[in-house]
């Protein structure tokens, strides 16, 4: 049980719909630049599920300990389930928001 929250609480602070709706898109195009990804842009609306997308798909990198082994993989899952739901929560705003400002460019 412990571990299960220890793993559900790694998986919000670094959830992508925290990551895009709730910090900067600096912050956000930030990571995805760090991480090689192949995305030009991440789209507000389900911006979460884009970016942690984005984050599974980067290139591989030696440095990086979450993306190597089932546990990695398990806790993406996981996170991209928190991301959808919390996505669909956050319509109104992500597509207001979407209208308003664009799609989230990813720093060259």
């Amino acid at each position: 049980m412990k571990t299960l929250l220890a793993l559900l609480a790694l998986t919000l602070t670094g959830c992508g719909t925290i990551e895009t709706v709730f910090r900067s898109d600096a912050a956000a195009s930030q990571t995805l630049k760090n991480e090689n990804s192949y995305c030009g842009a991440v789209p507000r609306i389900y911006s979460g599920v884009s970016y942690d997308l984005c984050r599974v798909f980067a290139p591989y990198q030696e440095n990086r300990p979450d993306k190597t082994g089932d546990t990695a993989t398990r806790g993406m899952l996981i996170d991209i389930a928190a991301s959808g739901v919390l996505d669909t929560l956050l319509l109104p705003y992500t597509i207001y928001q979407q209208q308003t400002d664009g799609s989230m460019i990813i720093a060259d």
